[in-house]
């Protein structure tokens, strides 16, 4: 816990009926796994967001994942207590609402069909032929967890996927073993704003794994300048030091979040 951490929590449990609670999935809600198809989040996951949603004015996954991918794989459809319950896919832009089931997106750039076009000849050409290709709709993330050397590869891939994405007019996005293409001006911190200002958030906990949370740490350490009230939650799953030295609180993995969020429903009620 950073020397701030118990402040900023009582002053979020405060204002508790103008609290956003944000999380990514995959590292955060749901375990890390070798193959992105499997994974699934934490069984407690559900209950414990469940529980602490009617506390709070809004609860958003956010994440890379296209948002019906997130929606299956989380579990989050029907669920009593997640009415309002928003996932922010693609990094903001495509949205679920569980109010209606419905998901909206913004319009797929050019450069993301080209680069699709292109990624299995310059896989070949990078010596990585292998690397598991996700196919997002609106980006492509390439990973290297299965291959034998993992991190040999990743860095073999990093030039020329940088290259190719200057030439595609996307963004080059290092994860944890990991890099997406992406169109520009699409991160989680952008979701994250647009979504405190939806809301009228006077107060937010946003958890996270992976260097793609930078971007909203950074936006809502920009906006405690204002007066927002903020605790940032990590966990170690993807061992991304920058996000962790960042964190008001770290936490092991996905079962370690399920206990902040099962905590702050049980000191919100106590109020």
């Amino acid at each position: 816990m950073s020397p701030e951490a118990e402040e900023r929590y009582d002053a979020l449990v405060a204002v508790a009926s103008y609290a956003v609670v944000g999380l990514d999935f995959d590292g955060t809600l749901a375990p890390i796994v070798p193959d992105p198809e499997q994974a699934r989040a934490h069984p407690d996951a559900v209950p414990a967001l469940a529980a602490l949603a009617p506390r709070i004015a809004s609860v958003a996954v956010v994440t890379g994942r296209p948002a019906g991918v997130a929606v299956r794989h989380g579990g989050f459809a029907g669920v009593p207590g997640l009415e309002h319950l928003v996932v922010l896919g693609h990094y903001g832009a495509e949205r679920w609402d569980a109010a209606t089931g419905m998901v909206t997106s913004e319009p797929v750039p050019p450069g993301v069909t080209t680069a699709r076009d292109r990624l299995p000849g310059l896989l070949r050409e990078a010596g990585v032929p292998d690397a598991f290709v996700e196919d997002k709709d609106s980006s492509l993330a390439v990973h290297t967890r299965r291959l034998d050397d993992p991190v040999g590869a990743f860095e073999l891939l990093r030039a020329p996927l940088t290259a190719l994405a200057e030439e595609t007019s996307l963004r080059l996005e290092p994860g944890n073993l990991v890099l997406e293409l992406r169109p520009p001006g699409i991160d989680k911190g952008v979701a994250l704003r647009g979504l405190i200002e939806s809301t009228g958030a006077r107060s937010i906990l946003y958890a996270g794994d992976d260097l793609g949370d930078l971007a909203a740490y950074r936006a809502i350490q920009a906006e405690r300048e204002t007066g927002l009230r903020a605790v940032l939650l990590a966990t170690r799953s993807s061992n991304a030091a920058e996000l962790i030295e960042a964190a008001d609180v770290v936490v092991d993995d996905p079962s370690g979040v399920v206990t902040v969020l099962t905590a702050l429903s049980d000191a919100i009620s106590a109020r």
